[in-house]
């Protein structure tokens, strides 16, 4: 921004984030797309004032993110909330399985929301560790925005900044209806649709790189 005349302090930019992040999530999730009904779900850690946190994370056998969820502890009462929060989620379907790990959370968990009714009771857990692969590899690009900032301050600045990342993520891998993975243009078109935002941010992204990263065939 600086070598385009306009000097912002990183403050300016932690503020942006705390501001946007959640607003993009909400903002965005209309136009994700469905999700197949195979999860798969599991937690990594976040460091919150100094202390470790849960960060819930499930994605689908294509690897598209169904949802997330900070929280404090590691138990069935979290995994439930977590659970009852993807089955809410717009994009996602009933899941035919659900796989995790050796936790034992899961299973009271599940059984607690098909004898609520939310989930149903042809819905199979199936806690093999391999067969998590994906998820766990998923984990790595949230550890890798969140491993130099040393963990947050607050809770507060934690969920409202992972919701910004995980946002900007679901949006990169191709979720969002109308836009695919590595369509740089439609996301950006996507951004400035859902935020209102002036058509010169395609303009100062056509500035930042060749024309064949944006160009739908060769020029």
């Amino acid at each position: 921004m600086i070598e385009r005349g306009w000097p912002v302090d990183h403050t300016t930019i932690y503020r942006w984030v705390l501001q946007f992040g959640p607003e993009l999530d909400k903002r965005c999730r209309p136009h994700l797309k469905l999700t197949t009904d195979s999860w798969k779900v599991d937690e990594t850690y976040i460091k919150v004032g100094g202390i470790w946190q849960y960060l819930y994370r499930a994605v689908d056998s294509h690897g598209q993110t169904l949802d997330f969820l900070l929280s404090p502890r590691r138990d069935a009462i979290s995994a439930e909330c977590f659970l009852r929060k993807a089955l809410r989620s717009e994009h996602t379907i009933t899941p035919r399985v659900i796989n995790a790990d050796k936790n034992p959370a899961y299973p009271k968990a599940v059984a607690d929301l098909q004898a609520q009714g939310r989930l149903s009771t042809s819905t199979t857990l199936r806690q093999v560790k391999y067969l998590n692969n994906l998820i766990e590899q998923d984990h790595r690009f949230i550890k890798r925005l969140s491993k130099p900032g040393l963990g947050f301050k607050s809770w507060r600045t934690a969920w409202r900044t992972i919701r910004g990342y995980e946002s900007m993520n679901m949006i990169r891998k191709g979720q969002i209806q109308g836009s695919e993975k590595g369509d740089i243009l439609a996301q950006i078109r996507f951004i400035e649709s859902v935020f209102g935002l002036v058509a010169s941010a395609i303009r100062i992204a056509e500035s930042c790189y060749p024309f064949s990263v944006f160009a739908t065939e060769p020029p």
